[in-house]
């Protein structure tokens, strides 16, 4: 089960909104939705989360680039949503390298042997079972890298929203 809400901060507080995120492929699209929920360069929050599994943070100011965090990368790996936030930036790998490409031959066989070291059983770069990017992402906001990296999944959003003061918002959209 799956939840997404858009946070976004105005004069008057936090103002949420439910977001679909089903027609969302990208990065740029989500932060392109979500700037779409601020009049102005509010700063806005999209809130993902896959029930006891993982969940994310990217937070748009303005036109600047998005910021991410992800709780627990291998998680969200295996979600469309997760794949999302899952930048080669953020896994620190350079982008446009596919290590299965890479390994396969004109005649589509694979050249040589996989290297253990980074395969997960998949043919795939293992993915960290731990928190990726911007642990720093809400400390501004009363949210700080060990508070945010102590949440559970389960009731991580729940806990952001409260220290944010936007509980009662977010729970209109739950």
């Amino acid at each position: 089960m799956y939840f997404a809400a858009l946070l976004a901060r105005t004069e008057d507080g936090w103002e949420a909104s439910d977001t679909e995120i089903d027609d969302v492929e990208t990065l740029s699209d989500l932060a392109e939705l979500a700037r779409e929920a601020s009049p102005g360069d509010d700063t806005v929050l999209v809130l993902i989360e896959q029930e006891d599994a993982w969940f994310g943070v990217v937070r748009i100011d303005g036109e600047d680039d998005p910021r991410i965090y992800v709780s627990d990368a291998a998680a969200a790996a295996r979600s469309s949503y997760g794949e999302i936030l899952l930048t080669d930036e953020l896994l620190g790998r350079d982008p446009g390298d596919d290590p299965d490409l890479d390994a396969l031959d004109l005649d589509g066989t694979e050249d040589g042997e996989p290297d253990d070291d980074d395969d997960d059983g998949t043919g795939a770069e293992a993915v960290p079972h731990s928190p990726v990017g911007d642990s720093e992402i809400l400390d501004d906001l009363g949210v700080g890298e060990k508070q945010l990296r102590a949440l559970d999944a389960d009731d991580a959003l729940g806990s952001i929203a409260e220290a944010l003061g936007a509980s009662e918002v977010l729970e209109t959209v739950r």
